[in-house]
């Protein structure tokens, strides 16, 4: 299967109102051109200097989503052009993503992580925390970031009740979370689901999917 026909397939499976965002890491320019190609615009990456230097040399109307762990330090090398962040779990990355954003005067858009899974390697918030977060005069002052949405992550396992379970749970903090509404908080978009699971995420409430190795085939580590 070519990278084009797996595109065509998932895209064809799932509803006009989900985001499919194509897993890029590790892959070679080639690969993601091939995508583009085929009418793919959204691209994730999870290491900051790698994204870097795929948005130097693909295409300008591609919409760079990070969705790796960020390190407040390499923010700065991206705040020019990302699009999204996914993985952004405490007060003092939005203040960087903030002041960064201001810099090159734009505004940067965010997903708060909300743990989900019991795994202790998984990053995220609480619910409670978000909620004080969103709430919290700190971050009604951030003027050049917006949460949009919520972005979580699934216990690694077959147990699909489990997961099931845990996007659930995902979907309904989202809820709640939605009466939330200030300048710099507009939740639209919920992030869950990936290439083994991204048909129960999108059952269980999800309009963004984030699909690697279901396109670009297995990773090479």
């Amino acid at each position: 299967m070519s990278i084009k026909q797996n595109l065509q397939n998932i895209k064809s499976n799932i509803p006009q109102h989900v985001t499919l965002v194509a897993v890029s890491k590790t892959k070679p320019i080639s690969d993601l051109m091939e995508a583009y190609d085929a009418g793919q615009r959204v691209f994730g990456e999870n290491k900051i200097q790698e994204m870097v230097d795929k948005f130097d040399n693909m295409p300008k109307d591609v919409e760079w989503h990070m969705i790796g762990h960020v390190q407040r330090n390499k923010v700065k090398y991206m705040a020019e052009f990302v699009s999204l962040i996914h993985g952004v779990d405490s007060l003092k990355l939005l203040k960087e993503i903030n002041k960064r954003a201001k810099s090159h005067d734009r505004v940067i858009n965010c997903l708060l992580q909300i743990k989900i899974a019991e795994e202790d390697s998984k990053f995220g918030m609480s619910a409670e925390d978000a909620s004080a977060l969103l709430q919290s005069n700190a971050f009604s002052e951030l003027k050049n970031i917006k949460v949009t949405g919520l972005m979580g992550m699934a216990t690694f396992t077959d147990d699909m009740k489990q997961v099931e379970s845990e996007f659930k749970f995902l979907n309904t903090t989202f809820e709640e979370l939605k009466s939330v509404q200030s300048e710099n908080c507009d939740l639209q978009t919920i992030s869950m689901g990936m290439s083994g699971d991204y048909e129960l995420a999108i059952d269980c409430g999800s309009n963004m999917i984030r699909v690697g190795s279901s396109i670009f085939g297995v990773r090479n580590y």
